[in-house]
């Protein structure tokens, strides 16, 4: 054989090993992407032997509603089958169990293998266990939550070599339903799977001028040493610099845990917290958690105002305006020319009444204190526009879910107050799904004359719209055009005009009105000439009522809202799905609305979805939001450039210093509020950086710089990129600080998903 032709040979030899190398892992098998599928009900769907040739075929990496489904939640079925071959143990590193990873299931299910029950929303479940619907009684859904399901390696279930089939049963409570992630697969375990860092991400104590952080490491196994090193570095992400903050060898015990404590210098900037723990056979396992930072000054003890000032109102129609302002307490409130049938509560600062004339209004604002005084003109428009900066304030759903009370919403008022956030221009405390009386339930749903009724957690709705109203807060709450909300419960179809008057009767000042079961009445919901009537309707009732109520329309942008949403009276409307607190699904609803600005302006809104800061869970068992402290300043810096709706989601109880620090900082709200109301446009988007800018009444321009890319990054902003020629003034809006004089352009370090939020002022500045 020539040496060539051995060359070619070995070459291909090595081609090939290299290629087998990339193959699946061994210790891995991945479920197929399309499974059965069939909505419905009926225990014989698990069972092995089931004939499901006739079901559809249905993707597991996104919602059945996405996949021909639209309209339709309740009970639907998947099925597959996977062959478990014995190799699949024979080469595993440990050989006690096999996991079942099945990804995000929205909302609730229950996993079948070979005709048995072995899981059930998260948890595993003893043999034996009977399939029940007690889940459908929940005020709270797992749709968001990664299934992860284990047998025992030799659990006769299990046919090694052999076929297996796999069924689960979906039920879905509306909007969307499935098995949606992707990723589905079969592994055995590695000796990393048995190692736990128990760390509360954003959680730090602080000792002076220090942050200090606890956590620990565990060993879940029954039988297995864990032999490694644990680290743990500081990354400053401006410069890239690593601190080492522990090094230390550990051997962990089967069933035991080790606790460690690190102490660093409360950061002016982003920084990041790297754990790593290396294993003796060199595997790693690795984590990260972002380190809060606070950029608002704390507040000046001389009276400064604040919060919108620009107001709307209809003639005669209850009027409420709360000065919002900080300062050293007690402050004491004054309005000059105030138009005739409004007064002032000089020690509480709420201007109410009701205004005959329509016209444009002139108002003086002054708050003294014993250090100062300040001074605004607030222009009070009476006529016919709400809502002429976008809504602020907070919404249950976010936080609470269907477990919302009337004793949370009372709390939440209270916070609002006893926090400091009404004194920033919060206004609204906003009632989502969960109010009303449930749809299956044998009560009744409405009197004999038809008003709706409210669950036994609301029991005076009047007297809470009274509590919220005195301190200075508007009112808000939730509906349906369809028969059901979202969560099941009563909505009003059929009943529009006599629910807007009971809802008037209560003194609410805000509805949002969620498309939900009216989709069944439907043939096309992203038809404009379906949707616009509903919502019409609705309108034409609120504007009957004694009261103003700001109209938020919710039906997810199915039909281009943006386009119609005004001419049916709405003054918001949402542009996308529902929003959670992960930066993939913010960064899709807050980026996507390049385009948009040209449907915005005062009194109509486009509304891309709540807030995710602090503490949210959708249902009474709440966590810290899993955006990082970069991702929530990018987050809420975006919403202020997109003059969107400002509604907290969060667990207003349990407000941290850096959450406040986000939500009070009254340069960033006042973009937001700024009253030309115009919504930021995207004009730069390259190499993972985005510009957005917005022009603001004064004629200047408020300017996000984002890093929308996973590694930190420098930029240079030309300023003929926005439009602005020569020297200029440039503020850093977060930290409330001038910068300096720049021309020509402006470099900027920019953290990972983070932003630089700035106002780029005229050389003629004062």
């Amino acid at each position: 054989m020539k040496t060539k032709d051995k060359i070619l040979i070995l070459l291909a030899i090595v081609l090939f090993i290299s290629a087998c190398s990339k193959q699946e892992q061994p210790g891995k098998i991945k479920l197929n992407e399309k499974w059965k599928f069939i909505t419905g009900d009926n225990p014989e769907f698990a069972k092995k032997n089931f004939d499901d040739k006739n079901w559809e075929e249905l993707s597991v990496n996104k919602t059945w509603n996405k996949q021909g489904y639209p309209k339709y939640y309740g009970f639907a079925w998947y099925r597959t089958k996977f062959y478990l071959p014995s190799s699949l143990k024979k080469n595993a590193e440990l050989r006690d169990s096999l996991i079942l990873k099945l990804g995000k299931i929205d909302d609730f299910d229950q996993v079948f293998l070979n005709g048995v029950l072995i899981g059930e929303n998260l948890k595993n479940v003893n043999r034996g266990t009977k399939p029940t619907d007690d889940f459908k009684n929940l005020d709270y859904s797992f749709w968001d939550k990664q299934r992860r399901y284990s047998l025992p390696v030799n659990d006769t279930l299990l046919k090694w070599d052999g076929e297996n089939i796999l069924a689960v049963r979906v039920y879905d409570w509306g909007v969307a339903g499935g098995i949606y992630s992707g990723k589905l697969e079969i592994t055995m375990p590695q000796i990393q799977d048995y190692l736990k860092f128990e760390i509360s991400k954003g959680d730090f104590s602080e000792s002076g001028n220090k942050f200090v952080k606890s956590f620990s490491i565990r060993n879940t196994s029954a039988a297995y040493k864990i032999k490694g090193e644990i680290e743990v570095d500081l990354r400053n992400n401006l410069s890239d610099e690593d601190s080492d903050l522990l090094e230390k060898e550990i051997v962990l015990p089967p069933q035991t845990s080790e606790n460690f404590i690190v102490k660093f210098d409360k950061p002016d900037y982003s920084e990041t917290l790297e754990y790593e723990f290396e294993f003796e056979n060199e595997s790693e396992t690795k984590l990260t958690e972002g380190v809060p930072y606070i950029l608002t000054p704390p507040e000046k003890e001389t009276p400064q105002i604040n919060g919108a000032l620009v107001y709307g109102q209809n003639t005669n129609k209850p009027f409420l305006y709360k000065i919002a302002a900080t300062g050293k307490r007690p402050l004491t409130y004054r309005a000059e020319n105030l138009p005739n049938g409004l007064k002032l509560d000089k020690q509480a600062g709420i201007i109410s009444g009701k205004v005959a004339k329509a016209g444009k209004y002139n108002v003086k604002l002054i708050v003294e204190n014993s250090l100062g005084k300040d001074e605004k003109t607030l222009e009070i428009v009476i006529g016919e526009k709400l809502a002429l900066t976008p809504p602020m304030g907070w919404n249950s759903w976010n936080c609470w879910g269907l477990s919302v009370s009337q004793k949370k919403i009372a709390d939440a008022a209270k916070a609002f107050v006893e926090k400091g956030l009404i004194n920033h221009g919060w206004t609204y405390i906003n009632i989502d799904d969960g109010w009303e009386i449930k749809g299956d339930s044998k009560k009744p749903k409405r009197t004999k004359d038809g008003i709706i009724l409210t669950n036994e957690k609301f029991p005076d709705m009047k007297k809470l719209g009274e509590q919220i109203h005195a301190y200075g807060f508007k009112f808000g709450i939730y509906s349906s055009p369809g028969p059901l909300t979202c969560g099941g419960f009563t909505a009003s179809y059929g009943h529009e005009f006599q629910d807007a008057q009971t809802f008037a009767d209560w003194g609410i000042d805000y509805l949002k009105y969620d498309l939900c079961s009216y989709r069944k009445l439907m043939k096309d919901k992203k038809s404009p000439d379906e949707l616009i009537p509903p919502y019409k309707k609705m309108h034409e009732a609120l504007i009957k009522t004694n009261r103003d109520i700001v109209y938020s329309i919710c039906e997810y942008g199915y039909g281009e809202v943006w386009k119609w949403g005004e001419k049916v009276g709405g003054n918001l409307w949402r542009t996308t799905g529902d929003i959670w607190d992960a930066w993939d699904k913010m960064y899709e609803i807050g980026f996507g609305q390049a385009g948009l600005e040209k449907y915005a302006g005062p009194g109509h809104w486009n509304d891309p979805d709540m807030l995710v800061v602090g503490w949210v869970g959708w249902g009474p068992n709440l966590h810290r939001t899993n955006l990082s402290p970069d991702e929530q300043y990018t987050h809420v810096s975006l919403w202020a450039l997109l003059s969107a709706p400002l509604l907290l989601g969060n667990d207003l109880t349990k407000l941290d210093d850096f959450t406040i620090n986000l939500i009070t900082n009254d340069e960033v709200i006042a973009i937001d509020q700024d009253k030309l109301g115009k919504q930021a446009s995207r004009i730069y988007q390259k190499d993972s950086v985005e510009v957005w800018a917005k022009e603001l009444h004064d004629g200047n321009r408020a300017v996000g710089i984002f890093n929308i890319s996973l590694k930190n990054k420098k930029f240079a902003l030309e300023f003929n990129k926005i439009g602005v020629n020569g020297k200029v003034t440039i503020r850093d809006v977060w930290k409330q600080q001038d910068i300096g004089k720049f021309e020509n352009k402006f470099e900027t370090p920019l953290p990972a998903h983070g932003v630089r939020l700035i106002k780029i002022f005229k050389e003629n500045k004062k």
